[in-house]
């Protein structure tokens, strides 16, 4: 039996939305997984993973503290197992900022992450906090949810291909 971590940093909700779907994915494609989402401040004993997915929301074109802490207070475990990252938090049609990623490029480069991808994220302003919905109005962030669910259930597929071989 394969068991899968999830890993999930977000602040409203909707990387760990991302998560949730890449684990229904993962759960129907490898009957009999154990596949866990977890928030990334709090992932368990990782050394009981066969595998591990870490996501991130971006804020100003980073990774989560937490996510960032995760990978690099475990890199030995996570270079030990198949693992692959994503990144939430582009917004709008096309998404925008397309973010220069090269720390978490780096981060994963670091512990031989298989893959790395960007999906587009969820903006609503009434989950924001005063001090967030100010940046969001000086950056002319759209509010709306833009992520592409089929794109995600597709990479869902290919990391639960990966895992049946």
């Amino acid at each position: 039996m394969t068991s899968v971590l999830i890993a999930v940093a977000g602040r409203h909700g909707a990387t760990t939305e991302i998560g949730e779907e890449i684990a229904g994915v993962l759960r129907r494609e490898l009957p009999g997984a154990d596949v866990e989402v977890r928030d990334a401040a709090d992932p368990g004993e990782l050394q009981r993973f066969d595998a591990v997915v870490v996501g991130s929301a971006i804020y100003m074109g980073r990774w989560l503290p937490v996510a960032r802490h995760l990978v690099e207070t475990h890199r030995a475990q996570l270079a030990a197992v198949p693992l692959w990252m994503f990144s939430s938090g582009p917004l709008g049609d096309p998404p925008r900022p397309v973010d220069d990623l090269t720390e978490v490029t780096a981060l994963g480069t670091s512990v031989g992450a298989r893959d790395h991808t960007v999906f587009s994220g969820r903006l609503d302003p009434s989950d924001l906090r005063w001090t967030e919905r100010l940046a969001v109005r000086a950056v002319h962030a759209p509010a709306g949810d833009f992520r592409d669910h089929d794109a995600i259930r597709t990479w869902a597929r290919e990391v639960a291909a990966a895992l049946a071989t």
